[in-house]
């Protein structure tokens, strides 16, 4: 692996462990303030609403900068409001002041995240994109995993507005690494087209590529799908059909989690391997995948639960890495961050919308039948790539 690459999986550890510091302060710092649940719901929202309005715009920026020069822009402007939040948590805040800085802060990692993505093929040899794929998969999920678990800690024996100090030192060093990447792939300025275009252009791109189109409705079923693993309706689940204390929702999250970063060591251990049968290990795991939920959602036993939330991580991770592998391989440089900021307008808004319809479903019909229904959507997906999978070739 080149040296770029490097700087690039040292700045996300960096930058995923400060994200997760940084929501982990923001809530201690909100629910200190507030108590109100309604403050706290707040947060996702603006979160998801800033990521979801900064990729539809992304374009524009691609479009005009290099890459690593957004990306370095982005994280340096991050850098700067943490430090405004972090002198401004010495003395009370107004909610209204946090949410504009949780606002801003959600624009810039939704310019951030296709830039970052886009930026591994062009650094990383096409023989070793799978690999390069995994290490990083590994690493965000091991950062989630115990990046949550760290920043409790350091809650407890602390406050929120240690952790934002933290987390502004972990934004620095984030920074500085993404300046020594060296991106050499030509650059031209597209200037010429109308705006409207070029909003458009990535949607365009994903719906005229079979290949593309084919990925999409699978990432799209499969958001939709996965709102059962919101911690709102986990609880539901734990204490409703599994019998055990909330804790256990923690155990799950856990265990998934862990599934996830077995799925991308197995991805890295095995990368040849894969990559010739990746067709195959993908309808594969979009069955297991099937399988796995439908299960879940019938079992009433908490350690099988634990067994089938590991299993349904590595069958994540293995679907998820292989088609995003292709994609980078067959989407041209300047094709790669356009469809990845479609990809995250698209992904986004559907989850959102999906996240509201399970919460209003589980209030009428018993939580088992939310993760049934999401088995069949998977089960939907699976056969769907059952009969397009001859479009990647």
């Amino acid at each position: 692996m080149k040296k770029s690459f490097h700087f690039l999986w040292i700045s996300q550890l960096f930058a995923n462990l400060g994200d997760v510091f940084y929501i982990v302060g923001l809530i201690s710092i909100l629910y200190h303030a507030s108590e109100s649940a309604f403050i706290m719901v707040l947060l996702p929202f603006f979160n998801m609403a800033g990521r979801m309005m900064s990729s539809s715009i992304a374009p524009l920026l691609f479009n005009r900068y290099r890459l690593k020069q957004v990306l370095v822009i982005s994280q340096a402007l991050k850098t700067v409001l943490l430090l405004i939040l972090a002198v401004g948590s010495l003395q009370t805040l107004s909610f209204i002041f946090m949410f504009i800085i949780v606002f801003a802060v959600a624009l810039l990692d939704g310019v951030a995240q296709p830039a970052s993505t886009s930026l591994i093929p062009r650094i990383v040899e096409k023989s070793r994109l799978l690999r390069a794929n995994g290490i990083l998969s590994m690493i965000n999920e091991s950062t989630q995993l115990g990046g949550w678990a760290l920043g409790g800690l350091l809650v407890a024996a602390t406050n929120g507005n240690i952790i934002i100090w933290i987390t502004l030192l972990l934004y620095m060093i984030s920074t500085l690494c993404i300046v020594f990447i060296v991106d050499r792939t030509p650059f031209e300025r597209k200037i010429t087209v109308s705006k409207k275009h070029e909003l458009s252009e990535g949607f365009k791109i994903i719906w005229k590529d079979h290949s593309f189109r084919a990925i999409h409705v699978m990432l799209l079923l499969e958001s939709i799908a996965n709102v059962v693993w919101v911690a709102a309706i986990m609880y539901i689940f734990v204490a409703n059909v599994l019998h055990v204390s909330e804790a256990w929702w923690g155990y799950l999250n856990t265990t998934f989690f862990i599934g996830l970063v077995l799925g991308g060591f197995i991805c890295t251990k095995f990368e040849q391997a894969f990559m010739k049968k990746l067709k195959g290990i993908v309808l594969f795991s979009s069955f297991a995948m099937a399988i796995v939920m439908l299960s879940f959602g019938l079992n009433q036993v908490a350690i099988v639960a634990l067994l089938l939330s590991l299993l349904f991580g590595v069958f994540d991770q293995f679907k998820g890495i292989l088609l995003g592998t292709w994609l980078q391989l067959k989407a041209s440089d300047e094709q790669l961050v356009i469809v990845y900021s479609a990809q995250g307008v698209l992904t986004s808004l559907l989850f959102a919308l999906a996240t509201l319809l399970a919460g209003a479903l589980a209030s009428i019909f018993p939580v088992q039948w939310l993760f049934i229904g999401a088995g069949l959507l998977l089960l939907v997906s699976a056969i769907y790539f059952s009969y397009v999978q001859k479009r990647f070739k």
